[in-house]
């Protein structure tokens, strides 16, 4: 993936737009998005699907989480920014999000 430039703000903030839940950080570079459950069994077993998903695509997420929450974070480190692949994995967890209930 490297050798590609990172996606401008203003091309980031466009592919937002298929997932408005998560919000563009450290200037346009990442992409976040904070999940929350009932209970930290739930968000273990989230982060573990997430992690499921992240080795089959081949693209690993940064994620913090504790008991009710899970904050993950995306974006291409080769390129030191964000690539369309980081918008495809944050549906993918949307999609996953959605098996939860939420």
């Amino acid at each position: 993936m490297g050798g590609v430039p990172p996606l401008t703000t203003a091309e980031a903030e466009k592919l937002r737009a298929g997932t408005p839940a998560w919000r563009l950080t450290h200037q346009g570079a990442n992409l976040q998005r904070r999940f929350d459950f009932p209970d930290f069994k739930t968000v273990l077993t989230f982060v573990n699907r997430i992690g499921a998903i992240a080795e089959e695509e081949g693209h690993h997420p940064d994620i913090a989480f504790g008991w009710g929450y899970c904050v993950v974070e995306l974006y291409t480190h080769k390129i030191k920014g964000l690539h369309e692949n980081d918008f495809i994995m944050a549906a993918k967890i949307d999609a996953l999000m959605n098996e939860f209930g939420s």
